[in-house]
Order: C-alpha cells, then structure tokens, then sequence
C-alpha cells in the first residue's frame, strides 16, 4: 500500500485519504472531543469504522483518568467504548516499569489514577527522598513545592533517583481555545532545580507507547493510520514509525503553524475534521456532505 507524499508547503484544500486501512489510533482531546463535547463527526465515523471490521484504538498521553474512565466518558458522549479500546500513559506507564525497573521505589509527581495504577501494579510508592529511586513527573493539577522538595531531594541531595515522564505535553486542550500546563511543566521544575534530564518518556511521540498500541491492535504500523490534533505527539511518533498519520484541525495546529513546518513534519493527510479519515467514496455511499 502506498500513500500521498506530503508537499513542501500545505495548500488551503484538505488532504485525505484514498482508501480504508486496517487499524485506527485516535488521539482524545481535541481529536474526538473537546471538554465535554464530542467534536462534529467523531460518532458516525466510529460506527462506520466497526461496522466495515476496522479496529479501533484511543490514544491519550492525559494521565488524570484511567482507560477505564475514559472508555466510560466515550460511552457517555455516545461512543460506545470498552476499556481495551483506550490506551493512555497511566497504562504504558505502568507497563514500563514492569518491563524494565519492576523492583524500582517510585514518587509519582501525579494525581490519583496514576498512583492507584502502581499500586495495583504491585510498584512501590514512597515520599522519602533516601528510598526512591525514581521519580515520575506527569500532568499534576495538584502539583505543588512540597512534591518539587521530594522530588529535588530524591534526585539532587540523595543522588539516587532518576526522571521519567508520562508525556511532554505542554498543555492539555480546553474549550474555547484555553489550556491547561500539562506535565511539561513538572518535568521543567524538576530539570529546572535539580540539573537532571528526563530519561524517559512513555507517552506520544515516543515508540514505547506506539509498540503498546499496535500490540493491542494485532497490526503492523503500515497498516494503521494516527489521528490526531498535535504536531509534535500524534504527527511526530507515526512519522518515526512510518506509519501513515492524519492531523485534523480541530485541536492545537491550524493551518498557519503547519505552514511553518518542514517537509520531514508534514502530516500524510489533514483534515478539517476527523470524519474526512474516510475516503470520499465512502462518503458517497453514505449519502453524506
């Protein structure tokens, strides 16, 4: 299967595919909904998707719910969704330090679903400097000095901890164009202070959580395409993978900031919204405009 290599420069027309593929990996927010508002489109595309055999997987670096909550927030908008539909960096999170430090003490810099994740998971959670061994920042709404202290002192004034990160994110999307900091900002407050750099990232664009994915979908990358709103996350990690990708306009980039981008960033297709992934002669046979 082959697909459209993109221009130097994106025209004003919207780009999409040309046919069906496999497998679907959906970013959430600003992708599918937005806060509490499924975006135009996002229901009738799943359907059709499930109904033509596709399979479907959501995609989400947010770590302030479980999969589980966020396959009932779906269910709830009208998409319904099982937990083994919904990946997100409290799931590759976890799984990665099963994989590789299944015996570390950890501070989570994180709100509640991630650390009941670990607990579950059997990872031990300490708030004392000289046992943890590594520190994990994420989105934290509830981030404050007494977290950046531990964290400061686990890594600094012990010298035993290492950084690892959820996802780079710089903001979470929010209605009516406002954001909130995401966990870029705690993993700045702890390089900031300590000196350190983060070793790990197991959230988008990284190819842990793009393994994870297409794990879960049983498929290979050429097979699947990535849906999503964000350059630098969804867009940068298909493109390393070489696996076709679709940015929809309905979230963080418009067109002016894809302009600036090189030609090794562009996105395969970009839509206005996520519904135009389905080729136009689908569209035909539905009988929609």
């Amino acid at each position: 299967m082959t697909f459209s290599t993109p221009p130097d420069t994106v025209s004003q027309a919207t780009r999409r595919p040309d046919t069906l593929l496999d497998g679907y990996i959906f970013d959430l927010d600003g992708t599918i909904y937005l806060g509490s508002e499924l975006l135009p489109g996002a229901a009738r595309l799943i359907d059709v998707l499930r109904d033509r055999g596709r399979r479907v997987l959501f995609l989400s670096n947010n770590p302030t719910s479980s999969a589980q909550q966020y396959a009932a927030k779906l269910t709830s908008l009208g998409i319904p969704t099982t937990r083994g539909e919904v990946l997100n960096t409290v799931d590759t999170m976890t799984a990665w330090l099963l994989r590789n430090h299944p015996a570390a003490t950890v501070f989570p810099v994180s709100e509640e679903p991630l650390k009941l994740a670990l607990r579950e998971a059997g990872i031990r959670i300490s708030d004392d400097p000289a046992e943890i061994d590594i520190v994990i920042a994420s989105f934290d709404r509830t981030f404050d000095y007494r977290k950046l202290q531990v964290a400061f002192d686990a890594i600094r004034t012990h010298g035993r901890a290492f950084l690892v990160a959820t996802n780079p994110d710089r903001f979470c999307p929010m209605p009516g164009g406002h954001g909130q900091p995401d966990a870029a900002a705690v993993i700045g407050a702890i390089e900031g202070c300590t000196g350190t750099t983060c070793r790990q990232n197991t959230g988008k664009p990284d190819r842990f959580m793009l393994d994870a994915a297409l794990d879960r979908l049983e498929l290979e990358a050429n097979r699947c395409v990535m849906i999503g709103d964000r350059l630098m996350t969804d867009i940068r990690m298909a493109i390393d993978a070489g696996m076709p990708s679709a940015l929809v306009l309905t979230g963080e980039t418009t067109r002016e900031t894809l302009q600036q981008q090189s030609r090794a960033d562009q996105p395969t297709w970009v839509l206005d919204r996520v519904d135009q992934v389905l080729p136009e002669t689908v569209w035909d046979e539905l009988g929609w405009t």
